[in-house]
């Protein structure tokens, strides 16, 4: 609606949306396809579809019923098991400790507050409020505050059986809502469109993995290898890394397989906190990754984040 002769390509790959939205993009201008790529992402996994209809056939007449965001979590049609399991094979395969998942959670909540000081001063260089009508205030619900401990965290369901496990609810992300937008196009439309046209932000490389099945957080590392290979740089050269985390095991299991300081990724927050939009959530870590990136001076900019049981992409940005 309201968009008459303006084509548009629907990519859905889980949390690697917005990654192979934006690399699409690039690829579109690259090769002189596209002029000016607006890549929206939008989603809502807080309170997915609920859907049941009658089933006479069914035991009792018992109706038939899908919950499309938990159903998936729940269980992945390929790896036939929860997305929680996965970082827990992988933290036990990699020798990932419950205690280090615990403490890179309470670093990734420190790092978000930062971008809430003054006055949310960070956010407000890319996040604007919504406008929307209704006949009745509606409250957005905040992230999770984890406090200086993850017990202080209170209720947020059980932690997995049996115990002993590293993965568990109190480090692993909310299901979020979220919408964003970038535009890919040509450096002399971006100039021309730029709040800040001396700000040159560059789409250089992407890359893609896959690991074996249900082991999701082990594709993030080759990912991202095959990114910086594609753009021709090693990790040293990095200004800056943000990810889409589900799970903390995800950033420490990348960190070790890397040599990166898993307490120097994500600086201004992640999903792990304010939660995971599957489509959105990799645009809003690329983003910040830019603006924290223009902050220092310009630089290398990496993003990764995994997405369905088992696979991740990744992207490398130059700014400046």
């Amino acid at each position: 609606m309201g968009a008459a002769g303006v084509p548009g390509v629907l990519v859905s790959q889980a949390c690697s949306t917005s990654a192979f939205a934006v690399y699409q993009g690039g690829m579109g201008v690259e090769t002189g396809l596209f002029g000016n790529g607006w890549c929206l992402l939008a989603d809502r996994c807080s309170n997915g579809p609920h859907a049941s209809w009658p089933n006479p056939n069914g035991p009792g007449g018992q109706v038939i019923s899908e919950d499309w965001v938990m159903d998936n979590f729940g269980k992945d049609p390929w790896a036939g098991g929860a997305m929680i399991q996965t970082a827990e094979n992988v933290s036990r395969e990699s020798g990932v400790t419950r205690a280090e998942c615990d403490a890179i959670t309470l670093r990734r909540q420190e790092q978000y507050e930062a971008s809430l000081a003054d006055d949310r001063a960070f956010q407000k260089r890319y996040m604007f409020r919504s406008k929307c009508r209704s006949r009745r205030r509606r409250r957005s619900p905040s992230p999770r505050t984890r406090g200086s401990s993850l017990d202080e965290r209170g209720a947020g369901g059980p932690a997995p059986r049996p115990s002993g496990r590293r993965a568990h609810v109190r480090n692993a992300d909310p299901p979020g809502d979220g919408n964003c937008g970038v535009c890919v196009t040509t450096r002399e439309k971006a100039k021309e469109l730029s709040a800040d046209p001396k700000v040159e932000i560059r789409l250089v490389s992407f890359g893609f993995a896959r690991t074996k099945k249900a082991f999701m957080a082990a594709a993030v590392a080759p990912s991202a290898q095959m990114a910086l290979a594609n753009a021709g740089i090693k990790a040293s050269d990095l200004a800056v890394v943000t990810t889409h985390n589900p799970f903390a095991a995800n950033d420490i299991v990348m960190a070790k397989a890397m040599g990166l300081d898993a307490n120097a990724m994500n600086n201004f927050g992640s999903s792990l906190i304010y939660g995971h939009p599957q489509a959105p959530t990799g645009a809003r870590a690329m983003i910040e990754g830019i603006e924290e990136a223009a902050i220092k001076g310009g630089g290398y900019v990496l993003y990764s984040g995994c997405a369905a049981g088992d696979t991740a992409a990744s992207i490398v940005l130059k700014v400046g």
